[in-house]
């Protein structure tokens, strides 16, 4: 077989996984999908959704899903909107700044709610699966938020895959979360080929003062300083959205700090904060001054994982990519 032909051919069944895997059937309701440790069963698609947060909204939007949705809920009170988000957010209504009541919910007559533990609910609170269930609200719940009610291994970019791929069941839009799941799997293929052995330490620092908030293992960050080539310092630790002594920080020694870019602290001020810190000047980032600043929507499970894998990879490794 000549080279030519050989990849003629290898082309075609490239193209042909491809378009296997972007294609779906209709979804078949009723339908039954998995949310953390319940079954939650759809009808009907919901015809009028609440998302929480920006990442789960633009998750939503990513798979056209506006004219099914009565709004969002949780953005402008924690972040700033880009002029980009606030083009794609026209039209849709932020019913609540921070975290929505279910008195919100109900006065807009919301049937599905896409939201997370520590994502706009908290175990305990007013808001929940269990709360919203007699109301004929359907919650889904975001897979890497799961580990703060159940047993899971370590977080991985499946669990955003997860979410687009049951989003699309639900929604019955199957063919268009998997076109969107694909092109992301073929961004990550093209950054990890060509990725160095090296993998510098590294550590996230989300916010705080007297203690860090950071990822553990169980938290988005993990997998994505793992795809870009960088080890997690707190990889071991079983947790996920978590906050730990400066003590734990300095005996890793992390090379390179991510900071998350998210608030009314600005990222330059976190950064004076680390670079000041009298605690930390042994440290190997402090010292050398390696810091990458990614946006939260960045740092949470969403579709612009892949744009802080690229950012990630290029500050772990610079000229080697």
């Amino acid at each position: 077989m000549t080279s030519s032909l050989f990849l003629r051919i290898s082309l075609t069944f490239g193209l042909m996984s491809i378009v296997a895997q972007a294609s779906a059937e209709a979804t078949h309701y009723p339908l039954t999908v998995q949310s953390c440790n319940r079954d939650v069963t759809f009808d009907q698609a919901p015809q009028h959704g609440l998302s929480h947060d920006i990442n789960m909204t633009q998750m939503m939007l990513a798979l056209g899903l506006k004219s099914s949705m009565v709004g969002y809920s949780g953005i402008s009170g924690w972040k700033s909107v880009t002029p980009q988000m606030a083009k794609i957010l026209d039209g849709l209504p932020e019913l609540a700044s921070k975290y929505p009541s279910v008195e919100t919910l109900l006065s807009a007559n919301v049937d599905f709610f896409f939201a997370g533990w520590d994502y706009g609910m908290r175990v305990g609170g007013d808001l929940t699966p269990q709360t919203l269930a007699p109301l004929g609200i359907k919650v889904y719940e975001l897979t890497e938020s799961c580990a703060f009610v159940m047993k899971r291994p370590a977080a991985s970019l499946d669990d955003m895959y997860n979410d687009l791929r049951n989003l699309g069941k639900i929604f019955d839009v199957q063919d268009r979360a998997n076109q969107l799941i694909v092109q992301m799997q073929k961004r990550v293929a093209t950054i990890t080929a060509s990725l160095p052995a090296d993998r510098p330490r590294v550590f996230l620092y989300d916010s705080g003062e007297d203690r860090a908030m950071t990822s553990g293992r169980l938290a988005m960050p993990q997998a994505l300083i793992a795809a870009a080539g960088g080890r997690n310092v707190l990889d071991d630790v079983d947790a996920s959205w978590t906050r730990v002594n400066w003590e734990s920080v300095v005996e890793r020694n992390p090379e390179v700090i991510v900071i998350v870019d998210y608030g009314e602290v600005t990222a330059e001020q976190k950064k004076h904060f680390l670079l000041t810190h009298p605690a930390l000047q042994s440290i190997d980032a402090i010292r050398n001054q390696r810091f990458i600043v990614i946006p939260y929507v960045a740092a949470t499970p969403g579709i612009d994982n892949i744009d802080a894998i690229e950012t990630l990879a290029a500050g772990f490794h610079g000229q080697a990519l």
